[in-house]
C-alpha cells in the first residue's frame, strides 16, 4: 500500500475530511496542514464509516464515534480504534508513507 495516493489536499477539509472507498480508508484532517488515515470500517461490526465531520468519524450502522485525530472510539458500541496508516504530502495527494 506504500506510496498509493489516498486523497488530493483540496478535497479534505479542516475538521473533516473524506472517504477512499476503493481502499477502505478515512483521511482527516483534524488541524490545518494535517492529515491523518484510518481503516473505514467500524471496529464494533465492520461497517463503513461516514464522511468526518467536526472531528468526528462517525459509524453510519450503530453511532460510534472515533477522534478525527486518532481514531480512537470516543463512544460505543465500539471500544477499539481504528488502525491508522502513516500518510505524507506529495505535491497535492496525501499518501501511504
Amino acid at each position: 500500500m506504500k506510496g498509493k495516493v489516498l486523497a488530493k489536499t483540496a478535497d479534505v477539509p479542516v475538521g473533516g475530511g473524506t472517504l477512499n472507498e476503493d481502499l477502505k480508508i478515512v483521511v482527516t484532517q483534524p488541524e490545518e496542514g494535517v492529515y491523518k488515515a484510518f481503516s473505514s470500517l467500524c471496529t464494533h461490526k465492520g461497517c463503513v464509516v461516514s464522511t468526518p465531520e467536526n472531528n468526528v468519524i462517525t459509524c453510519a450502522c450503530h453511532g460510534s464515534e472515533f477522534a478525527a485525530d486518532s481514531g480512537k472510539a470516543t463512544k460505543g458500541p465500539a471500544t477499539g480504534g481504528l488502525a491508522a496508516y502513516q500518510v505524507k504530502v506529495e505535491g497535492d495527494g496525501i499518501v501511504v508513507a
